[in-house]
């Protein structure tokens, strides 16, 4: 089938993935259409509702919280600091500058303080209108508007894109915007679900949280990903798989609900029942013990800005603003 382009790649040949409902929030009714593009794999979704993103991110979307509590959340704050400790530590500068991209108020960009006394400017750029100031409280920057029409009047040492390059409309183009921000040795650190994963084919026909029906606009695997960096001056450090607890939890109470066996509603939304912790750490250490050898549902990626063939600093065209 030829269609609309492929947004990680531009190519319009694809096949239909699947028809899903929103079963997390109950937002917007659906069914919703994804399609995997037959030239790179990726999963997208078609139509884009860029024009109703307040419906879809209701007040009690999960980012728009503060970091979860808990001993899971204390595990997760743990291993968040490891990682920024170890991105900062191939950073060099007496002074560095952050941005964190869907940063909500900030609770990241705080871990990175307290792990890199170098880190003297940080930034949110966000949607939620509730979270300028809270974000501000702690010492952040905050600008409330989409990444795509974000301009920085200053260069970054890192940039975050937790859970979030599967959020816009433009991958390719928020890809290319971030590597003219980047400083010459700045680094930016992705974290986004990879479709090839086990949950992902359990619960294709049904309903996998790694689409999280309808804001997951384009789903990647790690070749996929490859292709749409293509032409961005960004290109890959690093890589690895890491858990998906959450997509599990998710699913599995999802797949429980539509038998009645449990209740997930608009008002509490899977990521608030009770039994979402319990499923979620079950599963995280599931995904833990089969890492060495298998590609679970979500993929760390730090990119640094590409070196050309003649070794210049990496440029992008100016058209690509």
């Amino acid at each position: 089938m030829s269609g609309p382009a492929c947004p990680a790649c531009g190519d319009g040949d694809y096949s239909p993935y699947g028809s899903y409902t929103d079963q997390e929030y109950f937002t917007l009714g659906g069914p919703y259409d994804y399609r995997q593009c037959r030239a790179c794999g990726s999963v997208f979704l078609c139509p884009l509702p860029v024009d109703r993103l307040s419906e879809i991110y209701p007040p009690n979307y999960y980012s728009y919280a503060d970091e979860g509590g808990g001993l899971l959340g204390r595990i997760k704050s743990a291993l968040d600091r490891r990682l920024l400790r170890d991105c900062h530590s191939r950073i060099p500068g007496r002074e560095l500058s952050a941005l964190d991209v869907g940063g909500g108020r900030g609770w990241m960009l705080d871990h990175m303080r307290q792990v890199e006394p170098r880190l003297k400017y940080t930034e949110v750029v966000d949607l939620d209108t509730r979270a300028g100031d809270l974000a501000r409280s702690r010492g952040h920057a905050y600008t409330c508007r989409r990444i795509e029409e974000y301009e920085s009047p200053r260069p970054f040492d890192l940039v975050l894109l937790l859970n979030l390059i599967e959020h816009v409309e433009s991958p390719r183009l928020v890809l290319t915007r971030l590597a003219r921000m980047l400083s010459p040795e700045g680094r930016v650190l992705v974290k986004t679900p990879n479709h090839e994963a086990l949950d992902a084919r359990c619960f294709r026909g049904s309903y996998w949280a790694g689409l999280h029906v309808p804001r997951h606009f384009t789903v990647f695997s790690r070749e996929s990903f490859e292709t749409c960096l293509q032409g961005t001056g960004l290109a890959i450090e690093r890589f690895s798989h890491t858990q998906g607890g959450a997509f599990w939890a998710a699913s599995i109470l999802a797949a429980l609900a539509r038998r009645g066996l449990v209740r997930i509603s608009a008002e509490r939304p899977a990521v608030n029942h009770p039994a979402f912790p319990f499923l979620a750490g079950l599963t995280a250490a599931f995904d833990y013990l089969r890492m060495p050898f298998a590609r679970t549902s979500q993929m760390f990626i730090v990119l640094r800005r590409e070196t050309p063939r003649d070794g210049t600093a990496g440029r992008t065209p100016a058209n690509t603003r």
